[in-house]
């Protein structure tokens, strides 16, 4: 399920720092939930396997069918959490999406004034991924108030070391590729089949038509994730091209 990175000092560094990222949350969690994060990170790091019987510990996970989000559920699930798949049903996801996220468990909920927001940032030629992951994460937030779940879970790569596990209000937030130190390569070597690989969903596609100045955004944001090792050069140069092919 995952490869150890105890002779990549990039990564292993990482997962060092998720560590003592979850140490400071260690009191928001049960003793089982907190152990059961401790051995995943120590697989991780060193390759020591673990119990992975299930625990009573739900977690919400922003699920949108894409590699990242299906990794970060699959692992949890591996390592024996009680996993929601919470997904945000938005306007721009087909048919096909959603019925596959029901074969995950998904919930659906809703982002109220969706639609308005994102015309509005449309109009303004504004970047749209921003606003659209926060009303998102704040939908999903709202379900696990609403279910007692302590813990939001995203597929966030970015976020590492001390970003990765943290608590905001009365919720914990777990960026967890970025916890386990994971690429965009991995992410999508768990999913193990074939995934197509492309940059931005329809919304933004037709976006970018009617406002090229968003594939200048678009490129920035491949860059910065190359820049901070969550994607290889061969999956940037893909994602660049396929911005440019809008």
């Amino acid at each position: 399920m995952l490869e150890t990175v105890e002779n990549n000092f990039i990564k292993s560094y990482r997962v060092r720092n998720s560590m003592k990222a979850l140490d400071r949350v260690r009191k928001e969690l049960s003793p089982p939930a907190y152990r059961r994060f401790k051995d995943l990170l120590r697989y991780r790091l060193y390759g020591e396997d673990f119990d992975r019987e299930p625990i009573d510990y739900r977690i919400a996970v922003a699920f949108s069918m894409g590699s990242d989000s299906t990794a970060t559920l699959l692992i949890l699930r591996w390592a024996g959490f009680n996993v929601v798949p919470v997904m945000v049903r938005l306007p721009q996801m087909s048919d096909v999406v959603l019925m596959r996220a029901g074969e995950y468990g998904a919930v659906l909920v809703k982002a109220p004034n969706y639609m308005e927001i994102m015309k509005e940032q449309i109009k303004k030629k504004a970047p749209i991924c921003g606003r659209c992951h926060s009303m998102v994460m704040d939908a999903v937030k709202d379900y696990a108030r609403r279910e007692g779940i302590k813990i939001v879970a995203s597929g966030d790569l970015l976020s590492v070391g001390s970003l990765s596990i943290y608590k905001q209000e009365d919720l914990i937030n777990l960026n967890f590729p970025a916890f386990l130190a994971m690429d965009k390569e991995e992410t999508i070597n768990v999913l193990n089949r074939k995934y197509a690989l492309g940059f931005g969903c329809p919304l933004w596609r037709a976006a970018s038509k009617n406002a090229p100045i968003l594939k200048r955004f678009g490129i920035q944001r491949v860059m910065r994730e190359l820049r901070a090792g969550a994607l290889n050069e061969k999956f940037a140069k893909k994602l660049i091209l396929d911005i440019l092919a809008q």
